[in-house]
């Protein structure tokens, strides 16, 4: 067996392949990055066919796939859903989708961020009120649980929702019924509620800013959405989908990513997940001038400066208490980026495979 063969199948402790290991290794991921015509070779084509969509959503890793089985399971019944996961992991997105595959698809879906209600407005938007009910309320409003009757509500940022009102919603879920502000008669409505919190459940709990009552209504059906850290093999399926369409809004023909730009997308732990993503490529279209979207498109938080290899009589960069894996982890990295984040250069330099390479990208975190 070869080197490279070697290389790729070996696996710290025996376990599976990390995602970016994957990303480097696996042929058919690699292929989606690039742009794929109308007539691709076969492997290209099975490449493209890996995408599952689901509604908006897309993706090849293994942990979205489990999303998207969740969602076509749970979709068909009247669940409640609540979804968990960091700031732009795409909850809203889900919600739309299992939305949109109930039989309620035809009815209201209505949406809600507790986060950016007034608190003392919130009872008011939740659950209507009638003239006259207090100060300023010159009219009679519907609120958006009446306004999604035989449809879903989606509560996003469920977890600050002022605490007196998550009471008053409990009893709304469970009874069927809401009663306006200054109301004196419930009305009965029929409504599906998907809620979505990226806070630490256990500590909202705890800081009693969740009560725990609702938190048990509403975790009927939980689906918590990974972070795009956590499965880099979806980066390039996501990184050209956004290319493809910001292209062509804008006009442009713009067919590629070029390999450094490919490296950093890979590589960056993108704290704001998919929507981080999805502006990045944003801005790297609108500032390509070629038909290829190069690395100094991308924003400055994505690259680092890069450090000049060692030349003779340069003194020694690194401390001599560093263990051996801290100096391999240091060297590896100043080559990256003598090399502009190269791989298939700085494996040539360093004298190993690419595959390996990225192995030990992943070991030193990289």
């Amino acid at each position: 067996m070869s080197q490279r063969g070697r290389d790729s199948r070996k696996r710290p402790g025996g376990g599976q392949r990390q995602p970016a290991e994957l990303a480097a290794s696996e042929p058919e991921v690699r292929g989606l990055w690039e742009s794929v015509p109308d007539e691709a070779p076969a492997s290209r084509t099975v490449a493209r066919e890996r995408r599952t969509f689901v509604q908006n959503m897309i993706g090849v890793s293994a942990r979205m796939q489990r999303v998207f089985r969740l969602v076509q399971k749970v979709a068909p019944t009247d669940s409640t859903v609540l979804l968990t996961g960091e700031t732009g992991t795409g909850k809203e997105m889900v919600a739309t989708a299992i939305h949109l595959q109930s039989a309620r698809a035809h009815r209201p879906f209505v949406t809600v961020n507790a986060a950016a209600v007034p608190e003392a407005l919130f009872e008011s938007e939740l659950f209507g009120h009638a003239r006259g009910a207090f100060t300023g309320a010159n009219a009679d409003r519907v609120g958006l649980l009446r306004q999604a009757d035989g449809g879903t509500l989606f509560l996003d940022e469920a977890a600050e929702m002022p605490v007196a009102v998550q009471a008053k919603l409990l009893r709304a879920l469970q009874n069927g019924e809401v009663r306006r502000v200054g109301d004196q008669h419930a009305t009965r409505v029929d409504v599906r509620v998907i809620a979505a919190t990226n806070r630490n459940i256990q500590q909202a709990l705890a800081d009693g800013s969740l009560r725990e009552d609702l938190y048990y209504r509403l975790n009927v059906f939980h689906i918590e959405l990974p972070p795009l850290r956590e499965r880099r093999e979806d980066i390039p399926v996501l990184a050209n989908f956004f290319r493809e369409r910001f292209a062509r809004a804008q006009g442009k023909r713009i067919e590629r990513f070029s390999e450094r730009s490919q490296f950093y997308l890979m590589r960056y732990d993108y704290p704001g997940n998919v929507r981080e993503l999805e502006n990045a490529i944003q801005r790297a279209v609108t500032l390509a001038d070629g038909p290829e979207i190069g690395h100094f498109d991308l924003p400055p938080a994505f690259r680092e400066a890069p450090v000049r290899l060692l030349r003779e009589g340069d003194a020694f960069p690194y401390s001599e208490q560093w263990t051996l894996a801290q100096l391999e982890g240091e060297h590896i990295r100043r080559v990256l980026n003598h090399f502009a984040g190269n791989t298939t250069k700085a494996a040539k330099s360093l004298g190993i495979s690419r595959s390996t390479l990225w192995r030990k990208m992943r070991d030193h975190r990289i």
